[in-house]
């Protein structure tokens, strides 16, 4: 997934030491534009993601590709954004492809016509066929049986 907007804060990045060796996790702030801008957070995991947050700089606009990741912990769901990129957004210019991601293409659409109205014969049997397959045993003219 990817989302555009400023980098308005580069949170502080917290260290430590696992059995699989030292880890560094991250994080960023960015604000959409739009009607009503709204200010996202992400968090970022390992030493060359952490590198690419502080490489831009604040204030600047950014693509962010991120993957929403959640899980429970005590009948509480609790959800991340974990970025795996970050880039400075031109407009008018299309991101860095990711490996194994594929930009859709832009190949035109084709105009599609509109359908003719069927005939009144036809509409008539495609009516018959859209009504309910059983019979109500009241009459028009009964009241409800209530």
């Amino acid at each position: 997934m990817e989302i555009t907007g400023i980098l308005i804060k580069i949170l502080p990045e917290t260290r430590g030491e696992s059995q699989r060796g030292p880890w560094v996790r991250g994080g960023f702030v960015i604000q959409t534009d739009g009607e009503y801008p709204r200010q996202v957070a992400f968090d970022t995991f390992g030493e060359d993601r952490v590198a690419m947050v502080h490489n831009t700089p604040l204030n600047s606009p950014v693509v962010v590709t991120f993957m929403p990741e959640s899980r429970e912990f005590n009948d509480k769901w609790y959800t991340n954004l974990r970025c795996s990129r970050i880039q400075n957004y031109v407009p008018g210019q299309m991101p860095q492809q990711s490996a194994g991601y594929a930009w859709p293409s832009a190949a035109p659409v084709a105009p599609q016509t509109p359908a003719q109205p069927a005939a009144p014969a036809q509409q008539a049997a495609e009516t018959q066929a859209a009504a309910p397959a059983f019979a109500s045993p009241l009459k028009p003219d009964e009241d409800l049986p209530f």
